[in-house]
C-alpha cells in the first residue's frame, strides 16, 4: 500500500493550501483514510477523515469549519482543503489509512510520507 501526500509549502496567515494523498495498492472500500499532523516537538494529532464508503467525515474541533476533507473514488484520491490558515497550524501533514474510523494515530494501518505545512505570521 502507497500513499503518497502532496501540496505542502509555505503560506502566510489567513492563506489556503490543499493537500492531496493518492492511494494505492489495495482496495480501501470500508477503510478510513484520515489526515494527521505533527508539529516540532509534539505528539502527532488528528485532523481530518473521512469513510471511503460512505463519505461520511470527521473534523478535530481545531480544524471545524476551516478544512474540508474530501475523496475522489475514480482516482483514489483524498484531499484536504485548508482555509484561513493559522501559524498553529505548522506541521507535517501525513495521510494515513485505517480499517475503521479512529482518532488515534496508533489505529492507522499504514502512513504516507509527510508533507511540509508552514504557515507565517
Amino acid at each position: 500500500v502507497q500513499l503518497q501526500a502532496s501540496g505542502g509549502g509555505l503560506v502566510q496567515d489567513g492563506g489556503s493550501l490543499r493537500l492531496s494523498c493518492a492511494a494505492s495498492g489495495r482496495t480501501f472500500s470500508g477503510y478510513s483514510l484520515s489526515w494527521f499532523r505533527q508539529a516540532s516537538g509534539k505528539d502527532r494529532e488528528f485532523v481530518a477523515a473521512i469513510e471511503w464508503s460512505n463519505g461520511r467525515t470527521y473534523y478535530a474541533d481545531l480544524v471545524k469549519g476551516r478544512f474540508t476533507i474530501s475523496r475522489e473514488i475514480a482516482k483514489v484520491t483524498v484531499s484536504l482543503q485548508m482555509f484561513s490558515l493559522k501559524p498553529e497550524d505548522t506541521a507535517i501533514y501525513y495521510c494515513a489509512a485505517g480499517p475503521y474510523f479512529s482518532r488515534s494515530y496508533k489505529s492507522m494501518a499504514y502512513w504516507g510520507r509527510g508533507t511540509q505545512v508552514t504557515v507565517s505570521s
